[in-house]
């Protein structure tokens, strides 16, 4: 049975990384676009990832990034996963399907005519997240979870995850759930006792 793995995404500081990690996350998620209230400089993210331990996979976001950037990036903060969460199109995934780092492309979803998109990118996993015209993610709403059906390749789901809904999102049978302002006291800023309500919940669904 595969156990849907948890992504903790936004990551901004050590404390948040480590209480995460002990509590259950797979994949901690550091926010590489500037224009983010999540953002974390490459220096800064990769003095927290240098003292993580090494079966803890780390995720970079990037939004309309160059390939240049986000492979000097990967290298320097030493990702398993590049996340491409802004307009990329098909061929720009496929160039990053020849580095050796694990690559998921983010669809922004508004109705299940979006989701047709997903088989045309050449990449290891998909995240289907909450459309907003202003936003690349991080909305903390969520879409309409029954349009999703059956996906041949390894799915996240993002979008207004909480403590409340966790149970909800992981009984989809998704490869993982992805996991950002549903557990923060503010951007940026994780709230421990959230995040240990949200694990606490889905629990009896990943023994």
């Amino acid at each position: 049975m595969l156990i849907t793995k948890v992504k903790i995404c936004g990551i901004t500081n050590y404390e948040d990384a480590v209480a995460a990690m002990d509590m259950g996350a797979d994949l901690l998620g550091f926010n590489f676009y500037a224009k983010s209230p999540r953002y974390i400089a490459p220096m800064k993210a990769a003095e927290i990832i240098k003292k993580l331990p090494a079966f803890i996979d780390v995720s970079g976001v990037f939004v309309n990034s160059s390939l240049d950037e986000i492979r000097e990036i990967a290298t320097q903060c030493q990702l398993d996963w590049v996340q491409l969460h802004g307009d990329e199109n098909t061929e720009f995934c496929r160039w990053l399907s020849y580095d050796s780092v694990k690559t998921m492309k983010v669809v922004r979803v508004k109705d299940v005519s979006d989701l047709q998109q997903v088989d045309s990118y050449f990449t290891d996993a998909v995240l289907l997240d909450t459309y907003n015209p202003q936003r690349y993610g991080g909305t903390g709403l969520t879409f309409d979870w029954n349009i999703i059906g059956h996906i041949a390749k390894r799915v996240f789901l993002a979008g207004g995850i909480t403590p409340d809904n966790a149970a909800a999102a992981v009984s989809l049978g998704v490869y993982g759930i992805d996991v950002c302002s549903g557990v923060e006291s503010k951007p940026g800023k994780k709230d421990h006792k959230k995040m240990k309500a949200l694990f606490d919940s889905i629990r009896h669904l990943r023994a």
